[in-house]
């Protein structure tokens, strides 16, 4: 087995992020590495590549551990990539997938489960899985059936028979197939295959199928949120742990993986000694981001031993500081027109509610089961509302109580989400007073619990595992589809009420971004990645006819007036145009796409459950009447994109610079080089046109002078992430942040007193009260230039007259001169 120099290597600068898969392979990405490196990222970045559901697009429905994908060309394909990355001076790093894997109709891909499924409760590897066994009578809930288990029998729709060739596990042993499904026989019930009586032997099996109606009731192993396809796995057990990181950790000893990003660790039992795992048994330094989604003023633990999240409080603080505060109360009053929900916190509530009862149903009848246990001298009924009601309090992803752990109940910071859900959940429901205050001392300390400590450990354990679904389910995938006062904010981690308060947002970004640098200056930093509703380039194009107050309230009176005549809803209809602005005139099919999958996460008036073809239809008609040329609405939005051309290639350019140099690891999303006007996944998955960026790179580096948008976001992203390599004393751990002040139109700060961000911010607004005029930026005297255009800046004590930084470009970033020309490093 190879094994590969790690000398030369340059030092993590930044990532830049491909999604694999079997249409995009590790050979596919091997030869996107010239640009790659010619960009300027010190690492690539991929998905996750063990073997995933055949035919997946992303890889987190991982099957198999213990081998590289063969759709992705297997593990010497990846070995293949790594040996070019390194002999590039690159590093490589991996998407790893701790907290679950897939369930499929063919369990028999899935042979850990397949195994348990088999052998039940008693298996070796039965506390890999998740799995309430205690429930159900020691068996394994499948609510797959179409009907009730009776008719399904009665229509002879499951038989028995015998696993092919081609079915892994499942050859040779004997079978039961209902539809797709296939499952495994008990060991020592095969001879009642032969009795006929299908009945009697589905009662002996170490499964329990049930209607898909029954999954309330039958489905007792933890999900991935709501997805009954993606079964929790149990990592915090140290075999596990082994199992399930051998290949990849033998592949990162190999030196061929220099570093991981995790996945929803806020899934696992215990995400710190999850990470603390993993710190022992990789190599010293490796750098490891954790996808980590912070609510409000929320911080990383300080206890995790990684180098900080994936870049979601970046994005979140950065985009909120572009939000041009002078037309807020604009933008507010035509979606209040709307008659949508004037307050977020209202919606949020609302549908972290409906995700409770509706789609988390299982997870909250665990609960309950370890809560009368735990405490067996309450009503049951009432603790179930108890424990509700403490779901739907708490405001962030999750709190980190780790029992037996004295430290984490000392710690403030671990527990405050807890302490502060329960004074929530005694103000809302004082009438639940007993039955919360009984809840929170065994949440906050379990080990005290002396009637059953067992099950006083699983609620507090399981209670922090179900915190984080009822956010992504209630905030992120409904709400983020209801309210639409400005959807370029609905994003994940993010908080869209800020665009009603914008003065807030730039103290918030020199605020969070003093912390990054302090505390986690290699976390991530990004605007795009294959979870983002919208790309950067699509929120800045609204964000920029956000700040046009009469075509903002143009829009929303046309889009309707539309929606009137095809009898749709007006909020609705202020998120179809809001899309059309910031994508542009997408194709049909991605709009339709885009649209529907839009109106069943709003859970509103259609649902992938229950869709409404005729709701739906109607919405896609109005769509279809947006994007026709010379309709009112088109015209209105090509009017107002076309009236705010330089706002966009403001607000675009200055985004890219700004998360290009904050603290952190600056991350780019495959073909965001250019721009990009994607919409949420599959959307922002599809295939990039790497000649086109090869080309224009080229170009740029030959001639120097970016000819449209596209050219100037390649120019200054190819620029930077350059200047990052040889820069250090701006760019690495250690350098700092000072933000500017400026005056409000003016965003900027410095970094290692030597490299100054500079861009514009509300250009509109700055356009109509006559410019920049006599502002000054305060920056050190000195003779600085502008890596960018070359244009040379004196600045004596008076500080830096603006309009002679922005004489060319809206975003500077200002150098040192004797720090830019030493030159590369």
């Amino acid at each position: 087995m190879t094994t590969y120099d790690r000398t030369e290597r340059r030092p993590l600068t930044a990532t830049y992020r491909m999604q694999l898969n079997s249409g995009f392979t590790c050979d596919d990405a091997q030869s996107v590495l010239p640009y790659v490196e010619a960009l300027g990222a010190s690492h690539v970045y991929l998905s996750p590549v063990l073997t995933a559901v055949p035919g997946s697009e992303h890889g987190y429905d991982v099957l198999d551990h213990t081998q590289v994908s063969p759709e992705l060309g297997g593990r010497e394909a990846l070995e293949r990539l790594a040996e070019d990355a390194h002999r590039r001076g690159m590093g490589v790093i991996v998407d790893v997938v701790p907290n679950h894997m897939a369930l499929v109709p063919q369990v028999w891909r899935n042979a850990p489960l397949w195994e348990v499924l088999r052998e039940g409760p008693n298996s070796p590897r039965a506390h890999w899985f998740d799995v309430d066994w205690a429930h159900l009578g020691q068996r394994f809930g499948l609510p797959v059936l179409g009907q009730p288990l009776q008719e399904v029998l009665a229509a002879g729709e499951i038989t028995v028979g015998t696993g092919g060739e081609d079915e892994g596990p499942a050859a040779g042993q004997r079978v039961v197939r209902y539809h797709e499904h296939v499952l495994p026989l008990a060991l020592g019930t095969e001879h009642l295959a032969d009795g006929g009586d299908l009945a009697a032997l589905l009662d002996q099996q170490h499964w329990l199928l049930a209607h898909w109606l029954q999954a309330p009731e039958v489905l007792n192993y933890r999900r991935f949120f709501e997805v009954d396809g993606l079964i929790g796995v149990r990592v915090e057990e140290a075999d596990v742990f082994e199992a399930t990181h051998a290949e990849l950790l033998d592949l990162h000893h190999r030196g061929v993986i220099d570093g991981f990003r995790i996945d929803h660790p806020d899934g696992l039992a215990d995400p710190q000694g999850y990470l603390e795992m993993l710190a022992e048994s990789t190599r010293p330094g490796t750098p490891v981001w954790v996808e980590k989604i912070l609510e409000g003023d929320e911080r990383l633990p300080a206890s995790w031993a990684c180098q900080g999240t994936t870049g979601y409080d970046a994005n979140a603080a950065l985009t909120a500081a572009l939000v041009d505060p002078t037309t807020a109360d604009v933008v507010s009053t035509a979606w209040f027109a709307t008659g949508g929900e004037p307050d977020l916190d209202v919606e949020v509530e609302r549908c972290k509610r409906q995700a409770v009862d509706a789609l988390l149903q299982p997870e909250v009848n665990r609960l309950l089961r370890r809560a009368v246990e735990a405490l067996p001298h309450l009503d049951e009924h009432r603790l179930r509302a108890a424990l509700v009601e403490l779901l739907v309090d708490v405001h962030v992803y999750r709190a980190y109580v780790r029992p037996g752990d004295p430290g984490s109940e000392d710690d403030e910071s671990l527990h405050r989400p807890l302490v502060d859900a329960l004074e929530r959940a005694r103000a809302a429901r004082p009438d639940l007073l007993t039955e919360v205050d009984a809840l929170g001392e065994v949440l906050l300390h379990p080990d005290g619990c002396a009637t059953d400590p067992g099950a006083a450990t699983d609620l507090c354990v399981r209670f922090q595992q179900t915190t984080g679904p009822v956010m992504a389910k209630g905030i992120e995938d409904t709400a983020f589809y209801r309210w639409h006062r400005l959807v370029a904010l609905n994003e994940v981690g993010a908080d869209p009420s800020v665009g009603e308060r914008p003065e807030e947002a730039v103290a918030a970004l020199h605020t969070w971004a003093a912390h990054q640098a302090e505390h986690w200056p290699l976390g991530m930093t990004t605007l795009s990645t294959h979870d983002t509703k919208r790309s950067e380039d699509v929120r800045a194009r609204i964000l920029a006819v956000a700040g046009d107050a009469d075509a903002w309230r143009g829009l929303s009176q046309a889009g309707a007036a539309a929606a009137q005549r095809h009898g749709v809803d007006a909020p609705t209809a202020h998120l179809v145009w809001q899309t059309l602005v910031g994508a542009g005139r997408v194709s049909p099919q991605r709009l339709r796409d885009y649209l529907t999958k839009a109106l069943r996460e709003a859970k509103l008036h259609t649902a992938w459950v229950e869709p409404d073809e005729d709701y739906e239809g109607r919405v896609l008609a109005l769509a279809d009447e947006m994007v026709s040329h010379g309709g009112p609405v088109d015209a209105a939005i090509g009017a107002a994109v076309g009236d705010n051309a330089l706002t966009i290639r403001t607000l675009t350019l200055a985004q890219k610079i700004i998360q290009l140099t904050l603290p952190g690891v600056p991350d780019t999303y495959q073909g965001s080089g250019l721009v990009d006007l994607s919409l949420v996944d599959p959307d922002n998955r599809r295939p990039v046109d790497y000649r086109e960026r090869v080309e224009r790179l080229v170009r740029l580096d030959a001639e120097g002078r970016p000819q449209d948008l596209s050219d100037e976001i390649l120019w200054v992203t190819s620029r930077l992430l350059r200047l990052r390599t040889w820069l250090p004393q701006a760019y690495g751990p250690g350098a700092g942040y000072a933000a500017l002040d400026a005056g409000e139109h003016v965003l900027g700060f410095v970094r290692g007193g030597v490299a100054a961000t500079l861009t514009i911010r509300a250009p509109r607004a700055l356009g109509a009260r006559g410019g920049l005029g006599d502002t000054r930026i305060p920056l050190p005297p000195g003779h600085w230039r502008d890596a960018l255009t070359g244009a040379d800046h004196r600045v004596g004590d008076e500080g830096l007259a603006a309009v002679d930084v922005f004489a060319v470009s809206p975003a500077a970033l200002l150098v040192r001169a004797e720090d830019l020309e030493e030159g590369p490093r």
